[in-house]
């Protein structure tokens, strides 16, 4: 079954103002992810970017001036969301290759990816987190019609610890090289939230262990305490943000669902102590693993410069992560779809459908909390 995501015609349709356009999109069928069912033959209509309604293309009719796409032979389906996404990172460029380019090289090579997402059959994207603010131009720039590229949450700098996943780890001492959002302490971090949403952030991204692309830093590390979690995260709820969490150590996923922290990304090495705080935690929490990144990063990562350490921390915690996540499903632990696109290409997002579509009889509901999620609030 070929599938198409009318999000992306709609999105296209949208990225350039103009006069009033009524477009009607026919394909052999369309999922409705209303009632759960799919629709044969549909004829949907479209003004301004808007679906206006949906008719029956076997004996609907239009007028000459409604421009007509046909996708004959092809399924269509609402645009995808990605929670965990990076736009202006590219895995091409690992460890320290990096460097051969200049400061904004970064930020205009991630115009690409956004349409790539967009092109991948993603509508709704998280940013979660980007150098110098770039995700917020992004988002500035595709509302203004500049840039093709799918709606954007942006999360801007991701806070973290001195010295952890989040501050800059690859440069020597001489180079004075420090994360933009790193803090220590309760309310140096509160200071920092504050400071990412007045310029733009709309979640707020911590690292609350080690990872896997950093140096000198180990995934199962809590980085950031307890308490300054439930700083950060009381602050960015006063602001009505949300806070995502990457945390792949249990210690660091236990702390962070105690402080009240709303998605935890990775998620790698939660115990049963984890999931059970997840699925009973009153205030709801999701996880947002990325089990398909892996893949790419273990047959690629050499040849693109991602150095032996981090290839090896990647390759310690990869079935671990694909463990838990069924796990934790089972447990009934609320989950949203987060692919890391970034450290994999992002036009390949998409793929990690196939693996966690079987196990979890996907059935995506764009009415209920995950939709409002998206906006990093609410």
């Amino acid at each position: 079954m070929k599938l198409s995501m009318i999000g992306v015609a709609l999105a296209l349709t949208a990225a350039t103002p103009a006069a009033a356009e009524t477009v009607v999109v026919t394909a052999d069928r369309m999922i409705d992810v209303v009632s759960g069912k799919v629709v044969e033959h549909p004829a949907i209509f479209i003004t301004d970017g808007r679906i206006t309604s949906i008719a029956d293309a076997r004996v609907v009719r239009w007028g000459s001036d409604v421009r007509h796409i046909n996708l004959s032979g092809k399924t269509v389906l609402p645009g995808l969301i990605d929670m965990h996404v990076h736009l202006d990172s590219n895995p091409v460029y690992g460890g320290y290759t990096g460097l051969q380019f200049t400061d904004s090289f970064w930020a205009i090579q991630g115009t690409a990816n956004a349409r790539a997402m967009l092109r991948a059959g993603f509508t709704t994207i998280r940013n979660v987190g980007s150098e110098n603010y770039a995700d917020v131009g992004y988002k500035q720039a595709i509302e203004e019609g500049l840039i093709a590229g799918p709606r954007i949450v942006p999360g801007a700098h991701s806070l973290g610890a001195t010295g952890g996943h989040c501050d800059s780890t690859y440069l020597p001492p001489s180079f004075k090289q420090k994360g933009v959002a790193v803090g220590d302490g309760a309310q140096e971090l509160r200071r920092i939230v504050r400071e990412q949403r007045k310029y733009g952030a709309e979640v707020i991204k911590i690292c609350a262990t080690g990872g896997v692309f950093s140096r000198n830093t180990e995934p199962g590390q809590q980085q950031l305490s307890e308490n300054e979690m439930r700083a950060i995260a009381d602050e960015a709820h006063q602001w009505g943000l949300k806070v995502a969490a990457h945390a792949h150590g249990a210690a660091g996923i236990k702390a962070a669902i105690r402080a009240g922290i709303d998605t935890i990304e990775h998620a790698s090495l939660v115990d049963d102590e984890g999931i059970k705080l997840a699925a009973a935690r009153k205030q709801p929490v999701w996880f947002s693993m990325d089990i398909y990144n892996t893949d790419y990063t273990q047959a690629e990562g050499k040849k693109n410069g991602v150095l032996e350490d981090n290839l090896r921390k990647d390759r310690e915690i990869a079935q671990i992560q694909r463990d838990n996540f069924r796990k934790a499903h089972a447990a009934g632990v609320k989950m949203v779809f987060g692919s890391d696109a970034g450290v994999m290409p992002h036009g390949t997002a998409a793929g990690q459908f196939r693996i966690t579509w079987p196990d979890q009889g996907c059935r995506c509901d764009r009415s209920g909390p995950l939709w409002r999620l998206d906006r990093g609030r609410g």
